[in-house]
């Protein structure tokens, strides 16, 4: 009785340290609460499978009622966001700048021909967005069908005719290949940098260093510079890969694609160098480096769902992360070509995060050294 007794005392006084010790330790606390609590409020009320306000172009060349009245269905939806324009020029302007997914044309003869039963739509979808094209030609199918149902009790009489821009191979690969891009250098430029140069910090190997006549900028360059060298080589691996395995076209130009590639690489080694300044140990800095980058980099970064249908906080979550930058700049590199004024903003972007970060790692490491 008394061996059970003491088994019990020490069970309860080794429970009690744990707790203790695990109450001291934010990083444990972090994963274990905070990081559940974020995850199913982001998926449960967030992130959404479902495609909502597709920004949609209308280009009605046949004006008449009846013409109008077939795309009545736009107006009011949840599913869609309607913008009439007057020409065809207009509406691929609108959708080279992102600002439509798909053009819907109803063609000058549209009524002549529904008297026949031979009436034609033209819709024109975003395929770079493969999966949600998809599913917004379905819905445009169901409500012409819902239209025309409602108008003459029969579905037939107009169909719509689909052409998908920027995949016309119609293949869901040459979606995920820019993610998956971008997911590979987001992996090595934070993950690996955070990690290997905590596990520096922890050791005491990177103070050491600093009595030495090195100065910080040269030191910290000198870690970034391998880091930079191995993404850049995976970077053309995967460009390799992805065209001539995948068949993923590179209408833009390579040029460019790796001095974006260069750019965001430099904002993640930034990133990295911050975390493992900031936190001093590999376990910390894994879980912080999964918490601010990764997660968002396939949740709220446009990788896995098309932010615009999504609810506007999500969005502008989405807008803080430099990932959102990135992968729009390789998705329309890879598979629209050279939008400049696309390319100028996001590009822009990334130049902001780059001075951000890496001024945070100066200034945060110097001051750490002087601690």
């Amino acid at each position: 009785m008394s061996d059970f007794t003491g088994f019990f005392r020490r069970l309860r006084a080794l429970v009690y340290k744990e707790f203790l010790q695990l109450s001291r330790d934010n990083s444990s606390l972090l994963l274990g609460i905070a990081l559940p609590l974020v995850l199913i409020l982001l998926i449960g009320y967030g992130i959404s499978l479902d495609v909502k306000n597709v920004p949609t172009a209308v280009v009605l060349e046949d004006t008449s009622p009846t013409a109008q009245d077939s795309v009545s269905f736009l107006t009011g939806s949840d599913y869609f966001d309607p913008r009439y324009v007057t020409s065809m020029k207009e509406a691929e302007l609108l959708m080279e700048q992102r600002k439509a997914d798909v053009i819907l044309r109803i063609p000058p003869d549209f009524t002549q021909k529904l008297e026949h039963g031979e009436a034609k739509i033209q819709a024109i979808l975003y395929g770079v967005e493969t999966t949600t094209s998809m599913t917004v030609q379905g819905y445009l199918e169901t409500g012409l069908a819902s239209w025309l149902e409602a108008r003459q009790g029969s579905t037939h009489g107009a169909v719509i005719v689909t052409r998908m821009w920027f995949n016309d191979a119609n293949t869901s690969s040459w979606f995920f290949v820019p993610g998956l891009i971008m997911l590979i250098m987001t992996i090595v430029g934070v993950f690996l940098t955070a990690v290997v140069m905590a596990r520096e910090w922890e050791r005491g190997t990177f103070e050491s260093l600093f009595v030495t006549p090195v100065q910080a900028a040269e030191l910290i360059l000198a870690k970034m510079i391998p880091y930079f060298c191995v993404a850049m080589a995976g970077m053309l691996l995967c460009l390799v890969a992805g065209h001539y395995l995948y068949g993923v076209p590179l209408r833009g130009s390579i040029i460019l694609i790796l001095a974006v590639s260069m750019l965001f690489l430099i904002v993640a080694l930034g990133i990295g160098l911050v975390i493992s300044a900031l936190t001093k140990n590999q376990f910390n800095a894994c879980q912080l480096a999964l918490l601010v980058t990764f997660m968002p980099s396939v949740m709220i970064s446009g990788f896995l769902f098309d932010m615009h249908s999504q609810p506007i906080v999500i969005q502008i979550v989405g807008q803080l992360f430099p990932t959102t930058y990135y992968l729009v700049l390789l998705k329309s590199l890879f598979l629209s070509g050279n939008n400049f004024p696309l390319i100028i903003k996001n590009s822009l972007a990334l130049v902001v995060y780059a001075v951000l970060f890496l001024g945070l790692a100066f200034h945060i490491t110097r001051k750490r050294v002087e601690e």
